[in-house]
């Protein structure tokens, strides 16, 4: 009882003390600034941090006080999820402003109003065309049908919201706050030309499903008649309270390793992800209760009922079009013991369903996507942003090697960064300014670790067999996604894959480390509790330090 207490303390001790410090960085940005107001947002930071870390280490450390895991997930992830909306606001995730633009445009069919004009771009309102265009560098034509288009001369030098993150990002939303209007004058002007404008970035191919939290939040926001701060941060939230509530049902149904799904969720770029426009959510809250349910189902459940069937391929069908790189997550249904469907035709049948509930949304969302990468030569190739010839299927598959030599030299040059970029080394945009320091994205990682390890009088469930059959579903999954990387992003002229993010992994990594429990490295006494509450302390940290970095990024 008393040691647990004095880890208790002794996390709490050491944020305070870390944040004392960053507090040096934040008064030499006011300093710079004269935004007084910062010490103010930074104080009550501190306190937000310090009060949800007590709270979160009191029950998981103190066993007088019994607190479910599950229960414990929704506080410290929709807690540390909130302050993480906060600390790194809108539109600063990795392509959010694409996946912004899809939720506003279901949003639109939701509420009824214009979501597209006669060329596919998604029409915005006039009051929320400035998050595109902060510096008024847009010149509008209206279209034949009154919607205005941007001029391509002029869009080229436009900065959006949160493209950098910088201490001037801060200013205008505390300036705006909840119910500012930026430029209003300017709005006024767009508003006399055409009541709707056209964004500049197209939406995201994939199927709707995937930004129905984010949407939800954007039409509340548009029926209150909130201006666009708050129409962003409503989306993000709604996106948040989704991905709390689906790892909550996730960790009540998974049989075992809770705490390693618990872990992966409260990563920096779990949680990042989780409080932003990104359809991100909706790959991770999809694959960590498919992967619940399939473990449940081989492990716990004594028969698999038709609600499960039912779960398994709505699953397969929302996530599938999002990225059909986890593809192969499917093949976790395999782990169900074939004599818990009652009989063989019903082991058929079931399989048939989730195979054609995900096949059906491939064809219905992806067919087109498919068939031009199927068909690509390597003279139709292109990688735009690069302006040269990209690599081909058609050449990968002539050239087996070239396959082989460009995973390699992928894994052996570029194993750090992605390593950085699953666990959250670098947050916003990949922005390398906001990083969390690799000693803390290495104590992640031995959290991590440290959670995968089997405890004294754990059992283990997984047999040998069903291990490496998980292990070669997760390194499938890994393969198809540096393959599409490879594809649709490297030029001929690169020597690795580019455009791997380590966040790509996060969807099948529970999975991955509960396979690599096993009887030789054993934990000798259970400190997943303990590890869980690290967890907090170092995400903690991270929060006082991102915003005493924008605070000084001027």
């Amino acid at each position: 009882m008393k040691k647990r207490s004095t880890s208790l303390i002794a996390g709490i001790m050491c944020l305070a003390a870390a944040a004392a410090w960053h507090s040096l960085d934040v008064r030499a940005g006011i300093h710079e600034t004269g935004a007084s107001w910062q010490m103010g947002r930074y104080l009550l930071l501190i306190v937000l941090v310090l009060v949800l870390t007590t709270v979160c280490g009191y029950f998981l450390l103190e066993k007088a006080v019994p607190c479910s895991l599950p229960k414990l997930a929704v506080l410290m992830t929709g807690g540390l999820g909130i302050l993480y909306l906060f600390v790194l606001p809108p539109l600063t995730a990795p392509d959010e402003i694409s996946h912004y633009v899809s939720a506003y445009r279901l949003s639109s069919q939701m509420t009824g109003q214009p979501q597209r004009d006669r060329y596919g771009r998604v029409l915005l309102r006039a009051q929320d065309a400035w998050i595109e265009d902060l510096n008024g560098d847009f010149v509008y034509e209206p279209d034949e049908d009154g919607n205005l288009q941007v001029t391509a001369e002029s869009r080229e030098q436009a900065a959006k919201l949160g493209e950098t993150l910088e201490e001037s990002t801060y200013e205008l939303l505390h300036s705006l706050g909840l119910n500012g209007q930026y430029a209003p004058e300017r709005t006024a002007e767009i508003e006399a030309l055409g009541s709707y404008v056209s964004s500049t970035y197209p939406p995201v191919t994939t199927t709707p499903l995937a930004y129905v939290p984010q949407a939800i939040g954007i039409s509340l926001a548009r029926l209150l008649g909130l201006n666009t701060v708050s129409l962003l941060y409503f989306g993000r939230f709604c996106n948040l309270l989704f991905f709390v509530a689906m790892l909550y049902w996730s960790m009540k149904r998974i049989p075992f390793g809770k705490e390693v799904l618990f872990g992966v969720a409260v990563l920096p770029m779990s949680l990042h992800l989780a409080a932003s426009f990104s359809y991100d959510v909706m790959i991770l809250s999809c694959m960590f209760l498919l992967t619940a349910v399939c473990l449940d189902l081989a492990y716990e459940r004594a028969q698999v009922r038709a609600w499960d069937i039912v779960l398994l391929a709505v699953l397969a069908a929302v996530a599938g079009p999002c990225k059909m790189v986890y593809a192969p997550m499917l093949g976790l249904c395999l782990l169900i013991p074939m004599q818990k469907f009652g009989k063989v035709r019903n082991w058929f049948i079931s399989a048939f369903a989730v195979g054609i509930a995900w096949g059906m949304a491939m064809y219905l969302v992806n067919s087109q996507v498919i068939a031009t990468y199927a068909a690509a030569t390597e003279a139709d190739s292109y990688v735009a942003w690069a302006g040269e010839t990209g690599f081909s299927m058609s050449l990968l598959i002539h050239d087996p090697v070239l396959l082989v030599r460009m995973f390699y030299q992928t894994l052996l040059w570029n194993a750090k960064d992605m390593h950085i970029t699953m666990i959250g080394g670098w947050l916003g945009n990949l922005d390398q300014v906001l990083d969390v320091p690799y000693l803390a994205v290495w104590t992640f990682t031995l959290c991590l670790t440290g959670l995968a390890l089997k405890i004294p009088g754990e059992q283990l469930r997984m047999s040998g067999r069903h291990r490496v059959w998980t292990g070669f579903l997760c390194a499938a999954c890994a393969g198809l996604t540096m393959l599409s990387m490879l594809i649709a992003w490297t030029p001929v002229s690169s020597r690795v894959i580019l455009g791997v993010q380590g966040r790509y992994f996060l969807p099948f990594l529970p999975v991955l480390l509960l396979a690599l429990k096993n009887q030789t490295v054993v934990l000798t006494k259970d400190k997943n509790r303990s590890i869980l509450y690290l967890m907090c302390c170092l995400n903690g940290y991270a929060l006082v330090r991102l915003f005493s970095i924008v605070c000084i990024r001027l």
